[in-house]
Order: structure tokens, then C-alpha cells, then sequence
């Protein structure tokens, strides 16, 4: 296990269970979790998929465990995973936390998901508190437009004053975001790989500048990355080298990785540009290694 990084954003190079066992208790306000799903992706050549059920669900439940002890008292935890864990994540975890608010993230697709049976279009997200009376959320940071209100200009009469109903409201537990697509700038080269809108409104809402934030299955690092950028601290733990490398770019915590220059991967599309190298250049942005035309 290795530590890379530095005081305010950590990267934890190792396996999640025994790099969480070495964090203290009580010192995280927030935690996001994004594990494995026990479907059969393949993540850079390893493919998550155990014997059994009951071997991935004794596995959650142990690490669930973990991110609860390292949570601080007034700290917040959204977890997710497939569809079909669910149930028993929240079954679990009901018994530990109080979970506020079961979410559903929403999504639409161009391909085709099922020909004989209903696709799978979204996933689940518990939104978990240790003290249902002592926690943060920040309402006026995650306002969304209350859309009947606001576009139809309604009238609440049953106030002393009539008054237009208020154009904004707190989100509903069901959101809509697009997935990560490979043209998308934010495009990393990762199978499950989560939107920044999803992870700026759990962010925002769930904490404040200068709380530590922590995700102990990283991948392309986003929940790092955006609360960076919201000013928050961050953990990442991540055991793949591949994973590490975007995390270490996107923080721009390092320029390399055992001896290996970091830069973004340049994409198929991107690639077919450079059929002229006298006219097109490669230049360094904010997260990695872009494609620039003279024309």
C-alpha cells in the first residue's frame, strides 16, 4: 500500500479493505461509494465477478462496516451499487444509519438494453445519516427549477398576499444525468465511470469547504476531483495502477508515475485529426492532453 498526494488530497494506492482499516475512526464527513457491482465489467483487464452471492455481499457488508466507523458523527455516506444488491445493502444498513432518501439516478441510452424484458436505466444511491438530527445539507447550493411553477407563473391563493409559487425546490430523488460518453471532455477510459453533475450535487449538498471527503473505490477519481474543486479535501483509495495514474493527472498531484509521463489518452476521433501533423498540434489543458487544429 502506498500514500500518494499530499495533505489535502490524498491517494491511497492499495486494496479498499485494508486501506480503510488504517484511517482513523470518526474523521470523514463525507463518503461516496461506487464499488464493484458484481456484474462481470472489466476493469482494465480484471473482470469483478465473485463465485457467489453470498461472497460479494460478505465482502460489501465488510466494507460497508469500515466507511461507517471512519464517518465522523454528523457525517453522510451515499452508497450504490446494481440494481439487484440493493435491497440487501439497504436492509443492512437501515439497522446502522438512518437513510433519508433512496435515490435513483436516471439515464437514457442509444443502444438497446433488452429485447425481451425491460432494461436496466438507472442506479440506485442510498443517502445515508449517522445522526438523523445532526448532519449537513445544503439546500440553497443544490436548488433545482420547480418547473410547473416556474413556467406556468401559478398563484398560491392561500396566502395572505397572493404570491407566484416558488421557482426553485430542493431535487426529488429522482435525477436525471447523462452518462459519461466518449466524446464528452470529461471522457475517461473506464467502464463505469460517473458524471461530475452527479458528484457536484452530492458534494455540494453534503458538505462544506474544507470537509473531508472520501470515495474508497476511486476509478477515474471524480468525487476527488470535484471536491477539489469545490474546496473540499479529499481520499481516494484505488488499487489499480491504470486508475491511479488518472487520479494522480486529474488532481494534478504528479506529472509521472513510475517513471511514466501522465497525460490523457488520446481517443479514436481525436487520433484520425492527426492525419495532417503540420497543421494540428498536441496541447496541455486542465485535464490532460487535448487535440488543436491551426484551421
Amino acid at each position: 500500500m502506498e500514500i500518494l498526494g499530499n495533505e489535502q488530497h490524498k491517494i491511497i494506492h492499495g486494496d479498499a479493505l485494508e486501506a480503510l482499516k488504517t484511517l482513523p475512526n470518526n474523521s470523514v464527513d463525507l463518503i461516496f461509494a461506487d464499488p464493484p457491482y458484481n456484474i462481470g465489467k472489466n476493469f482494465n483487464g480484471h473482470v469483478e465477478k465473485w463465485k457467489t452471492e453470498e461472497a460479494y455481499l460478505g465482502w460489501c457488508y465488510e466494507w460497508l462496516d469500515l466507511c461507517i466507523q471512519k464517518l465522523k458523527p454528523n457525517g453522510s455516506f451515499y452508497v450504490m451499487t446494481a440494481t439487484q444488491f440493493m435491497p440487501y445493502f439497504d436492509i443492512y444498513l437501515r439497522n446502522k444509519l438512518t437513510i433519508l432518501s433512496r435515490l435513483i439516478w436516471s439515464y437514457d441510452s442509444s443502444g438497446v438494453q433488452a429485447k425481451k424484458y425491460y432494461g436496466s436505466m438507472y442506479e440506485p444511491i442510498l443517502f445515508c445519516v449517522k445522526d438523523k438530527n445532526n448532519y449537513t445539507f445544503n439546500t440553497e447550493d443544490i436548488l433545482v427549477e420547480a418547473k410547473t411553477g416556474a413556467k406556468r407563473k401559478l398563484i398560491d391563493y392561500r396566502k395572505a398576499v397572493p404570491t407566484v409559487y416558488s421557482s426553485e425546490k430542493v431535487p426529488g430523488n429522482v435525477w436525471e444525468f447523462t452518462r459519461v460518453r466518449y466524446r464528452m471532455d470529461e471522457y475517461e477510459n473506464h467502464p463505469t465511470q460517473k458524471p461530475i453533475s452527479l458528484l457536484e450535487r452530492i458534494i455540494r449538498a453534503s458538505s462544506n469547504k474544507g470537509d473531508l471527503v472520501m470515495d474508497p473505490f476511486s476509478g477515474t477519481f471524480t468525487t476527488c476531483f470535484v471536491a477539489k474543486e469545490l474546496g473540499r479535501n479529499s481520499i481516494g483509495i484505488e488499487l489499480q495502477d491504470e486508475y491511479i495514474k488518472i487520479g494522480l493527472r486529474r488532481l494534478k498531484l504528479a506529472k509521472e508515475f513510475k517513471g511514466e509521463k501522465l497525460q490523457k489518452e488520446i481517443r479514436t476521433f481525436e487520433t484520425n485529426m492527426l492525419s495532417n501533423t503540420d497543421t494540428l498540434k498536441l496541447f496541455e489543458e486542465k485535464n490532460g492532453k487535448y487535440i488543436h487544429s491551426k484551421h
